[in-house]
């Protein structure tokens, strides 16, 4: 229990040392100042690797060994999802897909359906197979991350076919992914039907919103 507690404490004034220098980015869509995801990375590393430090040498200087360690690592990875973000945004300008900064460190890129695919269809659409290339170009450079597709509608019809539609949709973008060389076993889709709307589905405009396909970006664990 003091164990945990000495832990608890290092580690809190470790992530608070590092914020209060943090660096911030600004969304060039938004215009927002925002914490970089390199910042992100470090605390979250220095936080972990204080609370590893302690449990195997239970003093303040196996803390801050192990947080130094951390912040290197977690640095590393969010320099690298920074990177990723920067280069996706300039590639995907004017493509209809959305770049999404996740708090959490990933990367979401929001895919609307009326560019994806055609009406009722899961077949993607060809000419939007050269937004996926460019896609799968980021990717396959940065293979120390997990791709998780997952599609949706909206809520017109039958729920159940609507999961099932959500599910081939995803699928189709999976494998278009594993087509242009990333590799299968960093992909996995599902498919949410309706059941996570981004806006009313009382009117068109807020149906057409929900009609998406989602592909989330993870550092790999």
């Amino acid at each position: 229990m003091e164990k945990t507690m000495k832990a608890s404490a290092l580690s809190l004034a470790l992530a608070t040392t590092i914020l209060a220098g943090c660096v911030t980015t600004v969304d060039p869509y938004s215009g927002e100042e925002k914490v970089s995801n390199t910042t992100v990375g470090t605390t979250v590393g220095a936080v972990a690797g204080s609370l590893i430090g302690v449990a195997i040498g239970d003093n303040k200087e196996s803390a801050a060994i192990g947080g130094v360690v951390g912040s290197a690592i977690g640095a590393g990875i969010g320099y690298n999802m920074d990177q990723q973000e920067a280069i996706l945004r300039q590639k995907l300008q004017n493509s209809g897909v959305k770049v999404v900064r996740q708090h959490d460190g990933s990367i979401k890129l929001i895919m609307p359906s009326n560019i994806t695919f055609a009406n009722n269809e899961s077949q993607v659409n060809p000419g939007f197979v050269n937004t996926l290339d460019a896609i799968a170009e980021v990717l396959k450079q940065n293979d120390n991350t997990r791709i998780q597709v997952v599609g949706h509608t909206d809520s017109v019809g039958n729920a159940d076919y609507n999961q099932g539609l959500s599910v081939r949709r995803a699928a189709a973008v999976a494998t278009e992914m594993r087509v242009l060389g990333v590799a299968a076993n960093r992909i996995v889709s599902l498919g949410m039907g309706e059941n996570q709307p981004l806006a009313d589905n009382k009117y068109a405009n807020g149906r057409a919103l929900n009609r998406r396909v989602e592909l989330f970006i993870v550092p790999a664990a």
